[in-house]
């Protein structure tokens, strides 16, 4: 239950960033309603509180291995959004980068 709890709290983290900016996104560069910006804005403090959620206390770790699950969910934003598909350059980079999520974030440790 633990493993699945801090992937579905990784999962969580990188919505709020990435839809957090995107709503700020339409807003500035495309001219949506400031609504979009307000709201983007308080999506990403929910996102500032999530990794708080995730029970180790090494703000470091938690961060390093986020940024591997904020890129593979990137992509899968890009592809869902925008229409852009992930190569398979993209899909190599997004298997290393969640191996090393893997081994920096669940790695036992001594």
């Amino acid at each position: 239950m633990t493993v699945a709890r801090s992937i579905g709290l990784f999962v969580a983290a990188g919505l709020a960033e990435i839809g957090g900016g995107y709503l700020i996104w339409r807003w500035l560069r495309e001219g949506a309603p400031v609504l979009f910006g307000v709201l983007g804005g308080i999506i990403l403090v929910i996102y500032g509180i999530i990794p708080t959620l995730q029970r180790s206390n090494d703000f470091g770790r938690i961060y390093a291995a986020y940024g591997g699950v904020f890129v593979v969910a990137s992509l899968l934003w890009g592809w869902g959004v925008d229409g852009v598909r992930p190569d398979r350059f993209d899909a190599a980079g997004a298997v290393v980068v969640l191996a090393g999520v893997g081994i920096i974030y669940f790695a036992p440790r001594g």
